[in-house]
């Protein structure tokens, strides 16, 4: 399941992200560092962040179009740029694998990946009986027969140990 239902969401939350970096009087400069202009261009929802990070220059983020000249662009999924600015993404990887897709001067592409690191703090708790997103589903694999049978339990909220299924007598 995405992290992200439209470009609304993108802006909402990692738009916000920027804007709030940008906004900090400690994070500020470093991001200044980067002495560039980098476009996110993400699909999955299909959207664009550009972000002015000019040490002599008032910084800036621009949503979907831009009139900022871009140095540096990557192109990713919305879902994969999420886990890039949890710190959850090898950016080596990601490029090599075609993950990421940049055009720009390399050494200012990986100036800005050790950026990331310790920006967020993320931890991890488990709901009890969330509220769910709709009733609880069964959907019946493929394959199963009047002898076998595999089940999909879906909108569960929890983890499913056991189902046991019973017949009329």
């Amino acid at each position: 399941m995405p992290y992200f239902k439209d470009e609304q969401e993108v802006y909402r939350y990692l738009g916000a992200l920027f804007v709030d970096l940008l906004a900090d009087e400690e994070l500020a400069p470093r991001f200044a560092e980067a002495n560039t202009i980098v476009q996110y261009q993400c699909r999955k929802p299909a959207s664009q962040i550009t972000i002015k990070l000019l040490p002599a220059e008032p910084l800036q983020v621009d949503f979907a179009q831009s009139e900022l000249q871009p140095e540096v662009v990557m192109a990713m999924d919305a879902d994969l740029a999420h886990r890039f600015w949890l710190g959850k993404v090898n950016v080596t990887f990601a490029l090599a694998r075609g993950q990421i897709k940049t055009t720009g001067p390399v050494a200012k592409i990986l100036k800005l990946a050790p950026l990331v690191k310790g920006i967020i703090p993320v931890s991890y708790h488990t709901i009890a009986n969330p509220p769910l997103p709709a009733p609880v589903a069964f959907q019946v694999k493929s394959g199963s027969s009047q002898y076998w049978l595999a089940l999909i339990v879906m909108n569960t909220g929890n983890a499913i140990a056991s189902v046991q299924v019973k017949t009329a007598a």
